[in-house]
């Protein structure tokens, strides 16, 4: 859903700040971020494995 949620002022597509919220360690935000983004585009994995990332 794109556009702003007129009674919060955030974006109905950020689930960012739902991430953020949640009480868990960084290498769990991480796997989240990091993790779920390199196995859904196995070829920028690729890149960033290949620059030592």
């Amino acid at each position: 859903v794109r556009g702003i949620d007129p009674t919060t002022g955030q974006y109905f597509d950020d689930t960012k700040r739902y991430v953020d919220a949640l009480e868990i360690s960084d290498a769990e935000r991480a796997a989240i971020f990091a993790g779920n983004a390199r196995r859904v585009f196995p070829r920028l994995d690729a890149i960033l494995k290949e620059r030592g990332l």
